[in-house]
């Protein structure tokens, strides 16, 4: 007979899901009430409130929808995008290449600028797309490319789209609570996250942002929006202001719980401070790997702190360490994507795994199975250089 699933006790620090804190977990036990029940609409007041804050916008429209980051950006996509609407879309990885595939689904037409893998976007490349086609209803982008861990100047490449009066589309599934991410002041019009990376919470819920700019577009559509659910004009009547919600689906009533208690732990925290965290514990990590004689793909004035992609020494088997990892550490890395693939591992300091404990933790069982399968590492120094850089705090 089957028995009750009990899964091992894991330190994820691998691309997503992060660790999820033993109180987003507890609140996830609290009990079920109904999705239109008054204390749960109060909750869900709270959660939109809180999520502008972490987003640092006004947007009225800013909710999380009841699915996973991929329903948010097809929800940018599908309320934005018309047949024959030209999309300039930035691809630098796996997920701007998603992106791409949104435009064409919903019958747009896209100008791709790719760049190299594990390189930000190229602003230039931008600029010039820009200045070849005309007609441009909007610019899409990866704030944070979760394949190669690389930051894109979302700033800048949102002030070229409102110089061309184009909309922009922001991947921000990564660098939601992470790293510094201002929508009103960087005029993101549509943005989309996920609850798994750095507001470690459990996979399942994508908060989304649009503009007042973005919403009139929405509001204006020449033809209904294709899907149903990711309607933001039926969403809306759940999601909107005040007591009375009009039924649109049975939310994640848990899930939300989950959100509450991960937002209410970032506002306690401060977004300021939690941005400084990452970056702290990316330090005394890059500090070790690098003594370690493990090197980074990413130039250091475009890595994501939370997400550090870093070459396999040579000779090394990929699967191999990994497994390894997981049977004797129970600590998960993340394999590379594409052509990185067997090439780097990418290890995430995300949310609550973003700790000093975690950083010695990884760098003592790599050292350890990496000397094990007499990789060509520098040994007994990792420890120690990690060590220097939280002495230093």
């Amino acid at each position: 007979m089957t028995t009750s699933f009990h899964p091992p006790v894991r330190t994820l620090m691998g691309p997503g899901p992060s660790d999820v804190s033993p109180r987003v977990l507890a609140a996830m036990a609290r009990p079920t009430i109904g999705h239109l029940d008054p204390e749960f609409i109060r909750m869900m007041d709270e959660v939109k409130a809180m999520l502008k804050t972490c987003f640092k916008t006004n947007n009225e429209l800013t909710m999380p929808i009841s699915a996973p980051g991929s329903a948010g950006m097809e929800a940018c996509f599908v309320n934005l995008i018309e047949p024959g609407d030209k999309v300039i879309v930035c691809q630098n990885g796996v997920f701007g290449g998603r992106m791409k595939e949104n435009v064409l689904r919903f019958g747009g037409e896209c100008i791709l600028i790719e760049d190299e893998w594990g390189a930000p976007v190229s602003v230039e490349k931008v600029k010039a797309a820009f200045a070849e086609h005309t007609n441009i209803k909007a610019l899409a982008f990866v704030h944070a490319e979760t394949s190669t861990g690389v930051r894109s100047d979302a700033k800048a490449l949102c002030a070229i789209a409102h110089a061309n009066n184009a909309l922009s589309i922001v991947d921000a599934v990564t660098s939601l609570g992470g790293i510094e991410l201002d929508v009103d002041g960087w005029g993101i019009d549509a943005i989309y996250s996920g609850t798994q990376k750095c507001l470690s919470c459990p996979p399942g819920i994508s908060p989304v942002s649009f503009s007042d700019k973005a919403v009139d577009v929405v509001k204006n559509r020449k033809t209904p929006v294709p899907s149903w659910f990711l309607d933001t004009n039926l969403v809306m009547g759940y999601w909107g202001g005040g007591g009375k919600r009009a039924y649109h689906h049975t939310a994640p009533v848990n899930s939300l719980y989950a959100l509450h208690e991960s937002l209410v732990m970032l506002e306690e925290e401060g977004l300021e401070n939690a941005w400084a965290r990452h970056e702290k514990h990316h330090q005394a990590l890059r500090a070790g790997l690098e003594a370690m004689g493990i090197g980074f793909l990413v130039e250091e004035d475009s890595r994501l702190p939370q997400l550090n992609s870093v070459y396999i020494p040579e000779g090394v088997d990929d699967a191999a360490v990994r497994t390894a990892l997981l049977q004797n550490y129970n600590l998960e890395i993340g394999a590379g994507l594409g052509a990185l693939a067997g090439k780097v591992w990418r290890i995430g300091l995300m949310g609550s795994a973003a700790t000093q404990r975690n950083v010695m933790l990884c760098l003592d069982a790599l050292e350890n199975t990496l000397v094990d399968m007499k990789a060509p590492i520098n040994i007994g120094v990792a420890a120690q250089a990690a060590a220097a850089v939280f002495a230093a705090e």
